[in-house]
This record gives C-alpha cells, sequence and structure tokens, in this order.
C-alpha cells in the first residue's frame, strides 16, 4: 500500500521518514515517491494493505544501478506487523530489471543486475530497515 496512505501514526509517518532517509544516504541523487501505485479498481486489486510501498526515481538512467527507478516495498505480517522482509525491484525504459528479495535468499536476480557496490548499498539499506522496524508497530 502507498506509504502515504499507511503513515497514520505519529510512529508509523517517522519510520517511513527515516526509511526514506536512510535510502537517500546510500542513493543521494534518488527523489522519493509516497504514492508510486495509482490509484485505480485494477492496481487496487493487487495492493498488499501489510506493506508499505516507496517508490525511488533517479534524475535519469543510473549505470551502475541498471535502472531509472527502484519501488521499495516492506512486508509486514497481517497477523502480528512483524516484518517479513523487503521486495525491491529496479525498473528501466523496459520493464523491470531487477529485484532483491530479503524473504528468501537476499539475492539480486534479472537481466541487468546492478553493480557489486550498489548491490551492498542496497542490501545494507535492507539490513537498517530491519533494525528500525524489529519493534511491532
Amino acid at each position: 500500500m502507498n506509504a502515504q496512505e499507511q503513515a497514520q501514526s505519529l510512529e508509523l509517518t517517522s519510520k517511513i521518514a527515516t526509511v526514506v532517509n536512510l535510502f537517500k544516504l546510500e542513493f543521494p541523487d534518488a527523489k522519493a515517491d509516497f504514492k508510486p501505485w495509482r490509484n485505480d479498481p485494477d492496481t487496487r486489486e493487487w495492493i498488499d494493505p501489510d506493506s508499505i510501498d516507496l517508490g525511488f526515481h533517479f534524475p535519469g538512467w543510473s549505470r551502475q544501478l541498471q535502472c531509472n527507478s527502484i519501488l521499495v516495498q516492506i512486508r509486514f505480517s497481517s497477523l502480528d506487523k512483524n516484518l517479513i522482509g523487503l521486495e525491491i525491484a529496479g525498473f528501466n525504459h523496459q520493464g523491470m530489471a531487477w529485484q532483491l528479495s530479503t524473504v528468501d535468499q537476499w539475492q539480486f536476480v534479472g537481466s541487468n543486475l546492478p553493480n557489486e557496490d550498489r548491490q551492498t548499498k542496497l542490501k545494507n539499506f535492507c539490513r537498517q530497515v530491519f533494525t528500525l522496524f524489529k519493534s511491532i508497530l
């Protein structure tokens, strides 16, 4: 679900802002998008109400990341609101170029993977998000 819609308490709004700051520490050129999903019936059918979704857009093409936009989905359990993991996908003009899931083995998959330095930065960002959401929301 769009981060803007999930920001319903001061604590969660603060954590969302911290996630954005953590991402921008690793990728300072990124511009945050708190509403990466459209508000139409087809899109709403696929939205996970137990996630916080953020988009990050770069000014042009990022050769090192092999994309110009990244979608970050922070997934929570619907039962106890504990963090399940992150799903991150990089997009270019042809669609999804790569993805990383911390739910499985923290492996990048796709046709155009980020360079190793950027993969390390993305995994570091994920670890920091896990630390941030250690406590139940």
